[in-house]
């Protein structure tokens, strides 16, 4: 995979990301709104379950659909790697049914172990979902084996955009018989979206299905003895490469799933009621964490291109392409973070009223968890990107290994702090964060052990650093002086704008981005126009 490619990928997945979050966002404030903190804790309990479940079902797979693929099709052996495609999907497609049927029909047992029984409706309306979803992830594995992120990206819309609007639409209509069934019917959006995503990406293989074919037939007819695998040793293989990484990925949604029974009894030993309980984990999941979601979608968009991109090079033996890829992906991320990370810190509160203006209480409520799990950003970024780094190596179980030393740590703070009255929701955030600086600092270690790669301390992080400082002045700033004038919501845009305006001149004025990388992205030439004829008037 080219390195162009590889950047173009992870850009393309990125502005789907944020199409998707802002669709999100439509869906999740007005939810917040219209169902309120208890109702969103009904909600936030099942989701957790359901992720947890979707992530042993489609984490693992998935990634090892696109690097065994890669690596085939890098040797150009196209016809193993559509086997590993047709393997892989019926595994999929069985794991899917287990999955339901365990949510669906253990609904009641799954809601009473976290002490939430009004849960229970959504839980068996969020599993409808598990269904559908590993099927539709089979499809992009395939895809993203092949160095096309476009099939991925365009079924992620669609498959938002229908659990938006039907999701609403249901929590609606079923508000009038209690916030139980409003959640219930916001968490069988991810049913509807499921179905609407499936679609999307069946038609583009169906649409593709024939160069597919004659791309198989092609390679076969200029390779007269191609490899060819046993079906039992492609799903040994499978499994090898997923089961870690599903390991990994199923680390911190059991710590959330946990979090759902810890925080809330911590809660209560502390001094709050169970109604007071319910709120401040609500503020913290529903209302924080939401919102420490959006910056995710940039940084995985990169650990998801670079998988095969790292997989291709390292099977072909080309160290310095490899070493180039983990160095530009570990800065993207943290440019990415950065800005995230500092801009969400200074601005927690106004942008959570903003965004919650019918639950203002709640929102300051929940201002300090953001503004704490916002630090945690950065070393969620550099997470992403090196996990996806060591799985493209063989590596897969490292940060595995570190993700659990880290949530183990996440564990007992939250225990401690989470309990003392004052800190309350704030010890479960300091946690989560402390959870991600020690795996960051650990897979760090370990790509620099295992792919040789250098980073520049100053270009990858100082730079950046810089650059956001400077740009968290300017929104602290302008926000303080607008908001006199204009009011809460309008003074956080304008400030949102020009931080984000600001922290994009000091990149190119500190050279943390070059020239040449800017041509690398989809219509970079066009980019670069705008660029130089910029910096010409000024």
């Amino acid at each position: 995979m080219s390195k162009k490619s590889f950047v173009q990928g992870a850009a393309v997945l990125a502005v789907a990301g944020i199409i998707i979050k802002v669709l999100g966002a439509c869906f999740r404030i007005p939810l917040g709104n219209m169902i309120g903190d208890e109702g969103m804790a009904y909600y936030q309990a099942a989701y957790p379950i359901y992720v947890l479940f979707l992530t042993l079902a489609t984490s693992g797979i998935p990634i090892a659909i696109s690097r065994m693929v890669s690596e085939r099709r890098a040797v150009g052996n196209y016809s193993e790697a559509h086997r590993v495609f047709k393997i892989s999907f019926l595994l999929l497609f069985c794991i899917g049914a287990v999955s339901f049927g365990i949510c669906f029909f253990g609904a009641n047992i799954i809601v009473g172990i976290i002490k939430m029984p009004e849960a229970v409706h959504a839980m068996r309306a969020v599993a409808c979902a598990l269904l559908l979803v590993p099927v539709m992830a089979a499809f992009r594995g395939y895809f993203q084996g092949m160095q096309d992120m476009n099939p991925t990206a365009v079924s992620q819309v669609v498959e938002q955009l229908f659990r938006v609007v039907l999701g609403l639409a249901l929590s609606y209509i079923l508000l009038a018989k209690g916030t139980e069934y409003a959640a219930a019917g916001a968490s069988f959006g991810a049913a509807a979206g499921a179905i609407g995503g499936l679609l999307a990406v069946w038609v583009i293989y169906a649409a593709r299905r024939s160069k597919i074919k004659a791309d198989i037939a092609a390679a076969e007819s200029a390779n007269d003895k191609p490899e060819h695998e046993k079906g039992s040793a492609i799903l040994w293989k499978i499994f090898t490469i997923a089961v870690p990484i599903t390991i990994g990925a199923a680390i911190m949604p059991i710590m959330n799933f946990i979090d759902a029974g810890l925080v809330v009894s911590r809660l209560m030993e502390g001094g709050w009621s169970y109604l007071e309980a319910k709120q401040l984990y609500g503020q913290l999941t529903g209302f924080a964490g939401s919102l420490i979601n959006f910056p995710q979608v940039l940084t995985q968009s990169v650990a998801m291109s670079i998988v095969p991109a790292v997989a291709a090079s390292y099977r072909l033996k080309d160290f310095d392409s490899l070493r180039n890829d983990v160095q530009v992906g570990l800065r993207i991320a943290i440019i990415v973070g950065i800005p995230c990370a500092l801009g969400l810190m200074t601005l927690a509160r106004p942008i959570l009223v903003m965004l919650y203006p019918m639950r203002r209480e709640a929102a300051i409520g929940a201002a300090p968890c953001l503004a704490i799990l916002a630090f945690g950003v950065i070393f969620l970024s550099t997470i992403q990107t090196l996990t996806g780094v060591l799985q493209g190596v063989g590596k897969q179980m490292i940060p595995v290994r570190n993700l659990f030393i880290g949530a183990v740590a996440k564990v007992v703070i939250t225990y401690a702090l989470t309990g003392v009255h004052a800190i309350n929701s704030k010890g479960a955030a300091v946690g989560t964060v402390a959870a991600y600086v020690i795996a960051a600092s650990l897979d760090l270690y370990a790509v620099k052990k295992y792919t040789g790669a250098g980073f520049d301390l100053g270009l990858t992080y100082l730079k950046p650093l810089v650059s956001g400082i400077a740009m968290s002045a300017v929104a602290f700033a302008s926000y303080k002086v607008l908001e006199m004038l204009l009011g809460n919501s309008l003074a956080c845009v304008i400030s949102v704008g020009l931080a984000a305006l600001t922290y994009g001149i000091l990149l190119f004025a500190t050279r943390a981005i070059t020239r040449d990388e800017v041509l690398r992205l989809p219509k970079g030439r066009k980019l670069v126009k705008i660029i130089d004829k910029f910096s010409k008037a000024h």
